[in-house]
């Protein structure tokens, strides 16, 4: 018999094959050649027309007469056993259907041949084959048993994170599940069934953290001579002010990093443990407070007046006494970002505040120079704000001012 294949775009294909093989093999062609004869030296001519892919339709004719179809797609790549797939579906040729699942539950995906996986095999309803197909998506189902227990996977993958001890593998997991989370976030219009890390498994280990972090303080603090390794304990302070720092990175990314703000300001006797330890061990943690700032005055975090005001009266003096440390000994420092950040966070409080924070930081940088943020952009605005553009705040603003003149024009 003569096969001929066209598709929509015009492409046309024939080719001879036995139509015992076809009959045998496909439930489609055993329908159609049923009962029709071919005449003497005349093979019977079927044709199908309009098909998506005529070239996967000669591959699953050639694959029909394979001994072992599965053994025949070897070293073939996703994009054409999806075609063949399809295919054999069409034409109800069932041990092309097996040796193509077979295949696809075999080898390994890229992300790209995933997606297309995952949508060629959600759309096929074929009641024989049900069971392959729900094993080959096992390998990106989440069972409702797991889904129960992310946010436990989750903490413990943050957990451990926190946790490691070999400093490398700890700062390349750090880079890349905040990167993930990064993705989470990025992509979270596109899947709205999307698993996230609760609110709640992030402030338990900020928490956590900040608990460790003022332990280790008094600690050092109150270090005392032939206690141990003082070095050790502050290599520890700036691992947990580093974990801080990487959490609040997260919050921010999430857009949840509010009540984080609040927690900070609130640390009163952290500060206090904090400036009895020379800068040189504690500047990491000065830069949980730029970090805030900067994403304060870039608007990532909205919070009130009151949680900024208490957010610099508890820590602005130790970020400018950490500042030159902050420059001379952080791999990865942005001056200019975090003095932009500053000002801005500071322009958006009331003026008596602006006037009192930037009147200390005017002392505070003449006496320290460049080894203190340089925020003269803030106090050039508030300048301006004070005695240039006065604004009475008890001007009465619900009535249009209008000044009447005797003069006549």
């Amino acid at each position: 018999m003569e096969l001929s294949v066209s598709s929509s775009d015009g492409f046309r294909v024939t080719v001879t094959a036995h139509r015992r093989v076809l009959a045998a093999r496909s439930r489609f062609f055993a329908e159609k050649l049923a009962g029709v004869g071919g005449r003497p030296g005349r093979p019977v001519a079927v044709e199908i027309c309009e098909c998506d892919d005529a070239e996967a339709y000669v591959e699953a004719v050639g694959l029909m007469y394979s001994g072992d179809p599965r053994r025949s797609l070897a070293g073939e790549d996703v994009d054409k056993v999806l075609g063949l797939l399809k295919v054999s579906v069409d034409i109800k040729f069932d041990d092309g259907i097996l040796a193509c699942l077979d295949y696809l539950e075999a080898i390994p995906w890229s992300e790209a041949e995933e997606e297309k996986v995952v949508s060629t095999l959600g759309k096929l309803q074929i009641q024989q084959v049900c069971e392959p197909i729900r094993g080959i998506l096992q390998r990106v189902s989440v069972e409702p048993s797991t889904s129960v227990n992310t946010d436990s996977i989750y903490l413990g993958i943050l957990d451990g994170v926190l946790q490691a001890k070999d400093k490398k593998a700890r700062r390349d997991m750090k880079a890349l599940i905040a990167r993930l989370l990064r993705e989470d976030v990025d992509q979270s219009n596109m899947h709205c069934n999307k698993i996230e890390i609760s609110r709640e498994t992030l402030y338990r280990l900020c928490h956590k953290c900040l608990d460790c972090l003022l332990q280790l303080l008094s600690e050092a603090a109150n270090f005392g001579e032939g206690q141990g390794d003082r070095a050790s304990l502050m290599g520890e302070v700036a691992r947990e002010a580093d974990n801080v720092q990487w959490l609040v990175d997260i919050l921010i990314n999430k857009r949840i990093a509010d009540e984080f703000v609040a927690v900070w300001a609130d640390q009163s006797e952290l500060s206090t443990w904090h400036s009895k330890i020379p800068c040189m061990y504690r500047f990491e943690i000065s830069r949980i407070t730029a970090q805030l700032c900067i994403a304060i005055g870039r608007g990532q975090i909205l919070v009130s007046k009151d949680t900024k005001i208490s957010l610099l009266r508890t820590w602005l003096e130790a970020l400018y006494e950490d500042f030159s440390w902050m420059k001379r000994a952080c791999r990865v420092f942005d001056k200019k970002l975090i003095e932009d950040g500053l000002s801005a966070t500071i322009l958006t409080l009331p003026m008596a505040e602006q006037q009192e924070i930037l009147l200390r930081w005017f002392d505070c940088f003449l006496s320290k120079g460049d080894n203190c943020p340089n925020i003269q952009r803030a106090f050039e605005v508030w300048w301006r704000r004070a005695f240039f553009r006065q604004f009475t705040g008890d001007q009465d603003l619900s009535q249009p001012q209008i000044v009447v003149s005797d003069e006549h024009t």
